[in-house]
């Protein structure tokens, strides 16, 4: 079953959570890196609990794993061995399931809501690759060696028994078809697909975002689709697009408006919006009926969705 359904049929909207990286940066850890969030899987994992928490108070329906940048490459390149890094991967998701499973063990976090959920980040191959391309779309790769990079961190993803998969900031269509041609193999796993957009139609490879959630329609594992840490600005038109084309549950969580600077890894020219609950409730009454936030969002923002969300 779509383990959606029970919250969009208690509720009109599917509340995620915010920012990964970029909160903890906020609480004052150095996430300058090219692990970023991920090394505090190996360093602190305390740190990443307590993210979770402050997203589940604020009234999140799911938490996101922190293994966006958390790949089997990336951890043998700082000198784990293949098992070191497989365990740190899974414990991405044992991490946010403890969490969960505490704050849900206190009934006094039970007031108008369904038990959260826990999503398995899975991010593209860009984000291993530490330079940006996740905005750009344009690695040289083609599908097979795209699924070849993916398919190892997949399985160990799954076997970890997060409640779905968050297929995150993908920046072209030959990404998407390789992890839907991999999550054939296990048609009991939900994941929503999400891309990084440039405009107010085209993801960030230049391919139109019409395209992509054509292709997504038909694909039997992927429960939502949408868009993610793409300026705010463009979410109302891309809504749209994605909404001429398909029938599937619309996610959007966009990051604060600011720009990626790949060299030094921070993000620019910030543009922090004081009512993002009330930009949220704007996508919304578009379409989308999964909303949270991406690089740069708070709990303070997600709180502002909850509080229209749940009254």
């Amino acid at each position: 079953m779509n383990p959606l359904t029970p919250f969009l049929e208690n509720q009109f909207v599917f509340i995620l959570d915010g920012a990964f990286g970029t909160e903890l940066e906020r609480k004052g850890y150095d996430i300058n890196d090219s692990l970023w969030s991920a090394k505090f899987l190996m360093e602190k994992p305390e740190a990443i609990a307590e993210v979770h928490l402050d997203y589940l108070r604020a009234g999140s329906d799911c938490i996101t794993t922190a293994s966006y940048q958390a790949s089997f490459e990336g951890f043998m390149k700082r000198g784990m061995s293949e098992e070191e890094a497989k365990a740190l991967i899974a414990s991405s998701v044992q991490i946010a399931k403890k969490v969960r499973d505490d704050f849900w063990a206190d009934e006094t976090n039970r007031t108008k809501r369904l038990k959260p959920l826990v999503a398995a980040s899975v991010g593209p191959y860009g984000a291993y690759l530490a330079d940006g391309s996740e905005f750009r779309g344009d690695y040289a790769l083609d599908v097979e060696a795209l699924q070849a990079f993916h398919a190892k961190r997949l399985l160990t993803l799954i076997e970890a028994k997060p409640d779905l998969l968050a297929c995150e900031t993908i920046p072209c269509l030959k990404e998407a078809k390789a992890l839907c041609t991999l999550l054939e193999d296990y048609p009991d796993v939900s994941a929503w697909m999400s891309f990084s957009a440039k405009d107010g139609e085209h993801i960030n490879s230049g391919e139109s975002v019409r395209e992509c959630a054509q292709f997504l329609e038909n694909q039997k594992n992927i429960v939502a689709i949408g868009i993610n840490c793409t300026a705010p600005e463009f979410i109302e038109s891309l809504i749209g697009e994605i909404k001429a084309v398909s029938s599937k549950l619309i996610i959007v969580y966009p990051n604060g408006g600011a720009t990626y600077n790949a060299l030094t890894k921070t993000w620019n020219g910030l543009s922090k919006n004081a009512s993002y609950g009330k930009m949220a409730y704007g996508w919304y009454q578009k379409g989308a009926r999964l909303i949270g936030g991406c690089c740069q969002t708070t709990p303070e923002d997600i709180a502002q969705i909850a509080k229209w969300v749940r009254g």
